[in-house]
């Protein structure tokens, strides 16, 4: 059976968002261009739907959005700017969220796969779910948006804190967030391209921790 019939040997639809119609109308077509790539596609396949595997939205505090995944070999794993522990290049965007973190809280960090921070409800999600090898934002537009767009709608339902990194983060969350009481921090994107254009000082941790203090709930473990 093709991967546009059945796409569920190319990544497994998450349980607790599976009523979404992005998967019975948009996921077919998508599975489809994907299984069609003749270059690698990160990040591997049964990793595509990992952040929404990682966060039922009843557990969603707070939403970290993306762009696309790392588009180098063996670097992106599902989450967005989590980096596979056994990767050792570069940390690109994720060593400066690093810095950043030091900076606002005075907290060194060294892992670099962010399953920690989902697994206390951080869903970190990117605006595009897979990229070909080497050509950052290569699948922008083959209707990921449209899975983004569902989610945000199905989050918008009670007060959560957003970080948004960068313009494309700021624009969809823009058309699909309308609860006034969300925390929305923004900023420009943790690339090494823009960190020094408003990222690094944006203090996003500290605020996201006093934010959900001040409603009841326990801060992130950011470290």
């Amino acid at each position: 059976m093709s991967a546009a019939a059945d796409p569920a040997p190319l990544a497994e639809v998450p349980a607790a968002w599976a009523d979404l119609t992005f998967f019975r109308d948009d996921w077919p077509a998508i599975a489809a261009h994907i299984a069609a790539e003749d270059r690698p596609v990160y990040p591997p396949a049964p990793r595509i739907f990992a952040a929404l595997q990682a966060c039922a939205p009843r557990d969603v505090r707070v939403v970290i959005l993306g762009q696309d995944p790392y588009h180098s070999p063996g670097k992106a794993d599902g989450l967005a700017f989590s980096i596979a522990p056994d990767f050792r290049g570069p940390l690109g965007s994720l060593g400066n969220i690093f810095r950043e973190l030091r900076d606002d809280l005075g907290v060194e960090r060294t892992r670099q796969d962010l399953s920690d921070w989902a697994e206390q409800g951080v869903l970190l999600l990117n605006t595009a779910l897979s990229v070909p090898a080497g050509q950052p934002k290569g699948h922008a537009r083959i209707g990921w948006d449209r899975l983004v767009a569902q989610v945000l709608a199905r989050l918008d339902d009670t007060p959560r804190a957003f970080l948004l990194w960068g313009g494309p983060a700021q624009s969809i969350a823009a058309r699909h967030l309308k609860n006034p009481d969300h925390l929305k921090v923004m900023s420009a994107h943790p690339s090494p391209l823009s960190a020094h254009r408003g990222f690094f000082g944006s203090r996003p941790f500290s605020r996201v921790n006093e934010w959900l203090i001040a409603h009841g709930q326990a801060p992130i473990r950011w470290a």
